[in-house]
């Protein structure tokens, strides 16, 4: 199983708790993933989101970071663009100001991702070389071969590993790559003749 295939099993357990009502990205930005308003949305709900959506929970340099990790997760392919592309940086800001309880843990994470960089290579995460990033990346994604000394960043990677995903398969671009259609009309022209006659119906249906 390959690491979109996977995050799509990911994705498709986990997307019942987090899925939002509807995306609204603009095009220039990645901090905006929905809107306010929509249908099925009380007067209070959509209040709340608006006053969401003007918060800003994440520095430039924790969103610059996020839009780096992201990609590494989701990376562009032949079959659709990448976690930035599909506007995941803006939906996991969101998620944390509408779940407040993921702010530190990502919030920790980042910094330790940071910290760990600057050791290593004296540079902050988002400006190190990707081979360092990846190199990095690979310490922190596999739970079962992380070195003790690594396991804060494996927690962080799990939950920013998971919020990728559910932001990436509950977007336009990510339903367009699981090839999700929804239920579709269809014509319908009787039971099949081998039915009728197998079970002798035959002028009777």
């Amino acid at each position: 199983m390959n690491r979109r295939e996977s995050l799509k099993a990911i994705s498709l357990t986990a997307s019942g708790a987090l899925l939002l009502d509807a995306c609204d990205p603009k095009p220039d930005t990645v901090t905006a993933p929905l809107k306010a308003e929509g249908p099925g949305r009380q007067a209070f709900e959509a209040k709340r989101d608006q006053q969401l959506l003007a918060e800003k929970f994440f520095t430039d340099h924790e969103m610059a970071t996020i839009t780096v990790l992201v990609d590494i997760i989701i990376p562009k392919d032949e079959r659709s663009g990448s976690a930035t592309e599909a506007k995941v940086p803006g939906f996991i800001e969101f998620i944390v100001k509408d779940e407040p309880e993921h702010q530190l843990p990502m919030r920790g994470g980042l910094r330790w991702l940071d910290v760990k960089c600057l050791n290593l290579y004296d540079n902050d995460f988002k400006n190190c070389a990707p081979k360092d990033q990846e190199f990095i990346v690979n310490e922190i994604a596999f739970p079962t071969l992380a070195k003790p000394e690594m396991q804060a960043g494996v927690s962080f990677f799990n939950k920013i590993r998971d919020l990728t995903a559910i932001g990436f398969f509950t977007s336009e671009m990510g339903i367009d790559d699981l090839g999700y259609k929804g239920n579709s009309p269809t014509v319908w022209k009787g039971v099949p003749a081998d039915v009728i006659k197998r079970y002798g119906l035959e002028g009777i249906l």
